[in-house]
């Protein structure tokens, strides 16, 4: 065993950093759920005294960017109506579609309501010289408004829509692919009660359906979003996904909106935030009750795509703010932000790509000592944990939860079918280095392939 020692040590290291988050994940989540009953107690006490004191509530633009979503747009419409928050605005950014998208959406305003102006408004950006237009209407009380303009990525969309059109003390970015659960937009909102908070990460749910893809996502954004409440407890947050996304407008528009320069553009919007602002006096933090499901990626092929733009990105953040690791202002960062939770998102990476030569050396041990025990050990620890992952669950029901949990029993060897698409995203990267530096990619987008049913 002695010219195996090496390895045993970097198996030995692996497992430990592996066990001992999985131990802060599991803690952390629990006195998280603790803190949110209480705060739910809490909130009916202040929505009386809001009721007596009637006091003004703000006012939240929810910015969908869209291209070619003509097979779900109108779902995400009538999602967010469905919403019992009583202010809200809703402004839809077509970026370049060729679908039917644009037609979709007008006959949907006209279709509600009647217009209380129904001409397009020729608007001239001079930097871009792109004609940009929009189409203006009420449903209801709620302003809706559908702005077009040449294909030029999610970032660049969000921009035209917070610098020309969002009126909300607040700003919702919902991607098109996804729906808004019917309180999510006043939970969200009584996070900003809190003058600290700058944004919200909510709780993003993959839509439910029988393709094994689709299962396996759906557990793997279960899994992943439950550490997000010991991220969110430890004030050591940085990811703000794209989806039902909350800010402070005047916090973004300060900073000087999104950037446009990698392939993430919401993980790059938290990451400059915090830059700018730190995370002591201003948090970014995670919204368990903030509920918005979203389309699971239809084919493997698109699959591996999304994880290749989602690690390029990442990297090309983490390295663009690398100045945050380790950063010794600790009255401005948290600790547990700098020296635990960037690191080891460095630290992940640098894992994943030894996770090959570990487990090949796993199975030689377990073959040459005739015994199978790591990998039982293995699987009973990862099917434990994905069992209190969703038993606690506060959004599943019981029916739910029993059929998961049968689910459950064979998302061991699913989840390293997830590893080979990480692995791979990760040697692309690695091909593709360049990009993490220089940030010179192409951010306009294409839309995945939809499913277009039903939450």
């Amino acid at each position: 065993m002695h010219h195996h020692t090496p390895l045993l040590y970097v198996l030995a290291v692996a497992n430990i950093i592996a066990m001992c988050n999985l131990g802060f994940f599991m803690i952390g989540a629990n006195i998280y759920d603790i803190k949110q009953f209480k705060r739910k107690r809490s909130i009916v006490q202040s929505d009386q005294r809001r009721v007596v004191r009637k006091k003004k509530i703000p006012l939240v633009s929810v910015v969908v960017p869209a291209h070619n979503e003509a097979l779900v747009i109108e779902r995400t419409l009538k999602s967010i109506l469905a919403n019992d928050y009583k202010r809200f605005e809703i402004i839809v950014i077509d970026d370049g579609s060729k679908d039917k998208s644009p037609a979709i959406i007008r006959t949907f305003i006209k279709k509600h309501q009647k217009l209380r102006r129904n001409s397009y408004v020729a608007k001239y950006d001079w930097k871009s010289k792109d004609l940009r237009r929009f189409i203006k209407g009420y449903i209801g009380t709620h302003r809706v408004v559908l702005v077009s303009q040449r294909n030029g990525g999610k970032a660049e969309a969000m921009n035209n829509a917070i610098k020309n059109f969002v009126r909300g003390e607040l700003v919702m970015c919902l991607d098109a692919d996804s729906t808004l659960h019917p309180e999510a937009i006043s939970r969200a909102v009584r996070y900003f009660d809190d003058k600290r908070v700058m944004g919200v990460a909510a709780n993003v749910r993959v839509m439910s359906g029988r393709q094994w893809l689709t299962i396996l996502q759906r557990f793997e954004h279960l899994v992943g979003y439950r550490s997000k409440k010991f991220y969110s407890l430890t004030n050591s947050e940085f990811i703000i996904g794209g989806v039902a996304s909350t800010y402070r407008t005047d916090i973004v528009r300060k900073a000087g909106f999104y950037d446009t320069d990698t392939m993430t553009e919401d993980i790059g919007l938290s990451l400059k935030l915090i830059s700018r602002n730190g995370n002591r006096r201003r948090r970014i933090v995670y919204a368990s009750d903030v509920v918005a499901m979203t389309e699971g990626v239809q084919s493997f092929s698109a699959l591996l795509k999304q994880r290749y733009r989602w690690k390029m990105g990442n990297l090309q953040n983490l390295y663009k703010y690398r100045e945050l690791i380790a950063h010794g202002n600790h009255k401005k960062f948290s600790l547990a932000l700098t020296a635990y939770r960037l690191p080891m998102a460095i630290l992940s990476e640098i894992m994943l790509l030894l996770q090959p030569l570990l487990f090949t050396y796993v199975i030689y041990l377990c073959i040459s000592y005739h015994t199978v025990g790591i990998l039982i050990g293995a699987y009973m620890t990862l099917t434990v944990y994905v069992l209190w992952t969703v038993w606690p669950d506060e959004h599943l029901t019981p029916s739910q939860k029993f059929r998961m949990s049968f689910l459950a029993l064979g998302m061991y060897g699913m989840f390293y079918i997830m590893d080979v698409v990480q692995f791979y995203a990760a040697i692309q990267v690695i091909r593709h280095r360049h990009t993490v530096t220089r940030r010179d990619s192409d951010t306009t987008w294409v839309s995945p392939l939809r499913a277009g049913h039903a939450t």
